[in-house]
């Protein structure tokens, strides 16, 4: 059966600028080409959820503008459900300017919108939904206070908890306590513990760093690097799958929405890291967002054939 999860969190357009390089201070640059996208890190892992086979309901905040009205059908099309996507009267949905470079990597600026609306009402009104949930999917594009509510509810009903503490933000141990998995990227592990993550040693020791800090399981991922897992038993690198790089937009949130949906299906959890690796490695041979996130066919299909 599909699991069901439950995803709390951004939805953005995303305004894309190919360039051949990033602009110094001051410089104005000629890009290739614009793209408008549909984005936003929590509507991105629902995306990703749902193209991974789970039967996936959104908590979010949009605006009542053309924005919005696109991004609701775009997640119907994915077939997420959208009951509890709350449309923000004279409101901007969220807009996230993107710089991409030739080398594929991105600078972003957001600007949260609608996002910055969505507060403890929104998450009652899908308190049915969420406590019956297989796992609980959250971010940090939306107000850490209605983060930590939902979180908080998910864990007093034993649904499991996984945070992506992206953008990154103070959080405190109370917080990290209430987590069972913790899927950040280097530089923000780097800056939740104040340790140096330039290497796999190092990230093991971050890891182990938030593992007393509370945190269920800690996986940070490298990049072309891999990931590193530290759980209570034991820690463990898995390496990445090599791929031409075009985009990196929206990589960690396939593998978090992958991760998710594997996780909830009671893959063990390597084979869950797996899964979540060879989508998220798929996803950045393409351009955008969720224009880049893979079906699940298509990533099983692929690899097979390595």
């Amino acid at each position: 059966m599909k699991p069901d999860i439950l995803v709390l969190g951004s939805v953005n357009m995303d305004l894309v600028f190919q360039t051949p390089r990033m602009p110094a201070p001051g410089e104005t640059l000629m890009g290739e080409s614009f793209h408008q996208i549909h984005g936003g890190k929590g509507a991105n892992q629902a995306v990703a959820a749902a193209r991974m086979g789970g039967r996936v309901h959104l908590v979010a905040c949009v605006g009542d503008d053309d924005f919005g009205r696109r991004s609701l059908s775009s997640l119907a099309q994915d077939g997420i459900d959208t009951q509890f996507v709350r449309q923000v009267k004279a409101c901007t949905t969220g807009v996230a300017g993107i710089l991409l470079d030739a080398h594929g990597e991105n600078s972003i600026v957001l600007a949260a919108g609608a996002n910055a609306h969505l507060d403890q009402n929104d998450i009652d009104r899908a308190a049915s939904l969420l406590t019956d949930a297989k796992i609980l999917v959250c971010q940090l594009e939306t107000p850490i206070e209605s983060v930590s509510y939902a979180i908080k509810l998910a864990h007093d009903a034993g649904v499991k908890v996984l945070l992506n503490p992206a953008p990154m933000q103070k959080l405190n141990d109370d917080l990290l306590a209430l987590v069972d998995f913790l899927v950040l990227n280097e530089t923000e592990a780097q800056q939740l513990t104040g340790l140096a993550v330039d290497s796999q040693a190092q990230a093991f020791e971050a890891g182990l760093a938030l593992r007393k800090r509370g945190v269920g399981v800690v996986i940070i991922t490298l990049g072309s690097s891999g990931i590193v897992l530290v759980t209570e038993n034991h820690r463990e690198s898995l390496p990445a799958y090599r791929v031409e790089v075009v985009d990196t937009t929206a990589a960690g949130d396939t593998f978090v929405g992958s991760l998710a949906v594997a996780l909830g299906e009671g893959l063990e959890l390597n084979a869950a890291c797996d899964l979540a690796q060879r989508a998220a490695a798929l996803a950045v041979t393409q351009l955008g967002a969720q224009t880049s996130i893979p079906h699940r066919e298509t990533v099983e299909r692929h690899f097979h054939k390595l």
